[in-house]
């Protein structure tokens, strides 16, 4: 399915309204996991006397594909058997792991839909073996859309295209390689410079200037046929998995006349490989890049590596390849860059329960240990000019005081005694496991004091906003009541210092009810994630949503 589709298996409790990029990334890496498909060790390897897993990471749109290909496990000789464990998550997500975790938190193989992502992994070794698929990024529209304009006849350039005379729904810049490539493409078609360079922030501001339109409802305008129907940079197998799920859809492809970015689905081998793995690895590799898998990506409407064209792509698309636009990964980063400067910066306080219920078991550590691995993926994708600082809190931590202040709010490249404010936070998320109280949960102090502290510090220049993770619901019987902290919160909220309050419930026993209203009271908003699958799709959707 299109990764535009809103297909999540999440509860979102309440729309947000935007919140700065800061609360989605450092909300986003809660839990390293996406959709994980454990594939069974007696799959095809009965015979097997030793097993070698192999982790493989795949983006969401090839999970099926990917899934398909490896749902055996391959024999390597001498009673050796490869079994491969793939998960589809997002890139982004996957960038953060790299970068922060080690061992058997990072995948061995790596999909994602671009190579623009190696760009941003940094230091992390990446070898790449070899592409499965690859997907022209596109313009999708209504097929009226692009008559009106008359574009089916005459396709128009980038610049033109992006330039605002019709709506644009740009994906999250953050998480999608098709909105990077599509503004990528505006300067690359210009030839560089000053002009190419005014040229993406006109399309950027255009953007910004029409109606908030998410990339799935205008995908779902095109699809129903509305002539006013936005552009969204999308590729173009999405194109097609739309319109084979909607035999009257109509919505079509434009390719501009320039050419168009590919995304490339790389197969990426990641850091070094030990002498026992290496062979497994090997064979995954060969699987994912076979005759096999090119004839898979076919039928799923990708292109192969060639740019031949999808099995049945069916309308909306054209059969020929349309000419390639190159993008330069490094002249991508720098323009992300550039971009990043458009927005406010932002200015988060992060709250986190440390309470002892927070030990409670989570995928394959705790709920502790994924509030920590959070921190320390997301922290690798925070811009320099965002501010962050660090509470945690349960009942008493200091004196009578439910909460204590870990790191202050700071630039993250301010220096604090030779080390970046970036670092010191992250040597504290670290000791979040290790800081579990016995005791209760004193949630509606702690909201009402961070609230108040975050709005003491608050910068014109900057958006400013709390997020509050928790396990629990408030057990401080001294403390403010629920009713008096919304009737507080409200009475002190003052429109020239907003303060966006965006609470986390973590589990089944969080109290989600509250902290709607307090997300309420603050024009903020809740998520409620019952197991750790349901809070990557909460995170995931925090970060489109910001």
């Amino acid at each position: 399915m299109g990764r535009h589709a809103d297909t999540s298996a999440l509860r979102r409790t309440a729309r947000p309204a935007p919140v700065a990029v800061l609360v989605a990334l450092v909300v986003v890496a809660l839990v390293a996991g996406g959709l994980v498909w454990w594939l069974a060790a007696g799959s095809g390897g009965e015979d097997c006397d030793e097993t070698r897993t192999v982790r493989v990471t795949v983006a969401p749109e090839m999970g099926v594909v990917a899934q398909s290909l490896l749902d055996q496990s391959q024999d390597l000789g001498g009673g050796t058997c490869a079994l491969a464990e793939v998960t589809a998550q997002e890139p982004l997500q996957t960038v953060g792991d790299l970068t922060a975790l080690e061992g058997a938190a990072v995948p061995q193989v790596w999909v994602p839909d671009s190579s623009l992502w190696a760009v941003r992994a940094g230091d992390v070794t990446l070898d790449a073996s070899g592409s499965m698929a690859t997907s022209p990024v596109v313009l999708g529209t209504s097929r009226a859309a692009a008559d009106e304009l008359g574009w089916s006849a005459t396709p128009p350039g980038w610049r033109a295209a992006l330039s605002g005379e019709r709506p644009i729904a740009v994906p999250d810049l953050a998480a999608s390689a098709e909105g990077v490539s599509a503004l990528a493409a505006v300067r690359t078609s210009l030839g560089g410079g000053d002009q190419a360079d005014n040229a993406v922030v006109q399309a950027v501001l255009a953007a910004r200037r029409g109606p908030a339109t998410t990339p799935a409802d205008a995908l779902a305008a095109a699809s129903d046929g509305a002539v006013d129907a936005p552009l969204v940079p999308v590729s173009e197998q999405e194109v097609i998995t739309v319109n084979r799920g909607a035999p009257d859809s109509a919505l079509v492809a434009v390719y501009p006349a320039e050419g168009s970015p590919q995304l490339d689905y790389p197969v990426l081998r990641v850091g070094s490989t030990s002498d026992e793995d290496r062979a497994a690895v090997d064979a995954v590799v060969r699987t994912l890049t076979s005759e096999a898998a090119r004839t898979a990506v076919l039928e799923a409407g990708f292109r192969d590596a060639e740019g031949n064209p999808p099995t049945e792509p069916g309308p909306g698309v054209q059969e020929q390849a349309p000419q390639v636009l190159e993008v330069d990964g490094a002249a991508v980063q720098a323009l992300l860059g550039e971009l990043s400067r458009l927005a406010a910066p932002s200015r988060l306080l992060t709250v986190v329960d440390v309470s002892q219920s927070m030990e409670a078991p989570a995928g394959e550590g705790t709920r502790a240990t994924l509030a920590r691995d959070a921190a320390l993926s997301a922290l690798a994708l925070l811009p320099g000019n965002a501010s962050g600082g660090l509470w945690a809190f349960a009942y008493q931590l200091q004196g009578e005081q439910d909460w204590v202040e870990l790191v202050p709010l700071r630039a993250m490249d301010e220096e604090v005694d030779g080390r970046t404010q970036r670092d010191v936070l992250a040597e504290q998320f670290e000791t979040i496991p290790d800081r579990l109280s016995r005791g209760g949960t004193g949630l509606f102090d702690t909201t009402l004091g961070a609230f108040r502290a975050a709005q003491e510090q608050y910068d014109p220049e900057a958006v400013s906003s709390v997020v509050i993770v928790t396990d629990g619901t408030n057990e401080d019987s001294t403390g403010i009541a629920l009713d008096e902290l919304l009737q507080t919160l409200r009475a002190e909220a003052d429109p020239q210092r907003p303060v966006k309050v965006i609470g986390v419930a973590l589990g089944p026993d969080a109290d989600i009810a509250a902290l709607e209203q307090i997300g309420q009271a603050t024009g903020g908003a809740a998520y409620s994630a019952v197991d750790p699958t349901d809070l990557q799709d909460v995170l995931f959707d925090a970060l489109r949503q910001r």
